[in-house]
């Protein structure tokens, strides 16, 4: 149950300043943005070749590249004529994901000791019962109570939506110290929507939630720390933070703290198995960056051993996510039969699914073009009954 906010993206020469130069997992960006064509996958004609790929981009990068000369046509395969341009995504921090159903919220996050009669009508999804019993407190200065209506107005809840009147709720419990309510405001001073917008304030109120174990606010808070200083030092103000909300589990503290280890940055020591446990951690969560990550190093034998199958078992389960970059690396080892029997059915299937997302690869526009109409037919048909 989070609100919506502003994606705080580290900088772009973070790496270069923070990494070593021999490893090439960037810091830490929880989400796909865009890069170089994918170099990443190994390839085909050697399925057994172990050692890392050290110009390998960030896993969770989606594939992209100018079309080769010759390449096929688009509406072949399903689509439109595609421009060759970055796919845009938002990148989202936990406060944009899905949130969790009522029933499993703490009545703590609203700063209430013992569950009341609001908070009951809350989790059991009586939403209009649970704002008309909250106002009354909330009224009378109730900081829980305060939360709980910001919450409902922040998302609808049996309600009409109104984030501006919900940020006044939040302002209210932030400034009684709620935790909740203070991540949520400060959220909404980096936005600045719905409120001023108050960086200065934010940075404060983030830091208060996170220090009070906010596992959210910490994460964010170490995004704040290291957007305001992308260098060493900044990261190893912010690894304490991305560490702490590691710990609580939340996998995007996981997977910025697995960049921090496969980089030797932030304080860490270069620690590839350290790194890959942590992937698998997030990984585990369905978080798509980590899976790809973690299907590659499994592959390449980084951080641990060589696992073929198990690498092909996480990458196939990104793309079946609806991972872009996953599918077109997914192609890639059909293509190669790594971890799995060869198929160029398939190989051309998940291609064109990425290929209709947007993504243009050279190299598999050429595998496309050299199989035959029987071959072809067939791609698209699979590709047609894949996610």
């Amino acid at each position: 149950m989070r609100l919506r906010g502003p994606c705080l993206v580290v900088l772009a020469g973070l790496l270069a300043q923070a990494a070593m130069a021999a490893e090439t997992v960037p810091l830490p960006q929880p989400r796909p943005e865009t890069s170089a064509p994918d170099k990443s996958a190994p390839d085909p004609a050697k399925p057994d070749a172990g050692a890392p790929n050290t110009a390998t981009p960030n896993a969770g990068t989606p594939d992209t590249a100018a079309p080769a000369t010759g390449a096929p046509d688009p509406s072949r395969f399903g689509g439109g004529p595609h421009i060759d341009k970055p796919i845009q995504n938002t990148l989202p921090q936990p406060a944009t994901m899905t949130p969790p159903s009522a029933d499993t919220v703490n009545p703590d996050r609203f700063g209430a000791k013992q569950p009341d009669a609001a908070y009951g009508a809350f989790q059991r999804g009586l939403y209009k019962t649970a704002y008309n019993l909250a106002m009354e407190r909330a009224k009378n200065g109730d900081p829980a109570a305060e939360t709980l209506v910001a919450e409902i107005l922040s998302r609808g809840l049996g309600v009409p939506l109104n984030p501006a009147e919900a940020a006044k709720w939040y302002a209210l419990a932030a400034e009684q110290g709620v935790p909740e309510a203070q991540f949520q405001y400060a959220l909404m001073l980096l936005d600045g929507r719905y409120v001023k917008k108050d960086e200065k304030g934010a940075f404060a109120l983030m830091q208060a939630s996170a220090e009070a174990g906010n596992r959210l606010a910490q994460f964010n808070f170490a995004q704040l720390l290291v957007q305001q200083d992308p260098g060493d030092a900044g990261l190893a103000k912010a690894a304490v933070y991305y560490e702490r909300a590691a710990a609580t589990g939340l996998a995007d503290a996981q997977y910025a703290m697995a960049q921090l280890y496969a980089n030797g940055a932030g304080g860490k020591p270069h620690d590839d198995a350290q790194a890959r446990m942590l992937l698998a951690q997030a990984a585990r969560q369905n978080y798509d960056t980590a899976q790809i990550d973690l299907a590659t190093w499994m592959i390449e034998g980084r951080g641990g051993g060589r696992d073929l199958k198990s690498g092909f078992a996480w990458m196939k389960r990104a793309a079946q996510g609806g991972n872009v970059a996953a599918q077109n690396r997914l192609a890639k080892l059909y293509m190669g039969g790594i971890g799995t029997d060869p198929d160029l059915i398939l190989a051309g299937a998940w291609y064109i699914v990425a290929r209709r997302a947007g993504l243009i690869d050279p190299r598999m526009d050429d595998f496309l073009q050299g199989l035959d109409d029987d071959q072809t037919k067939q791609a698209l048909q699979k590709a047609n009954r894949l996610p």
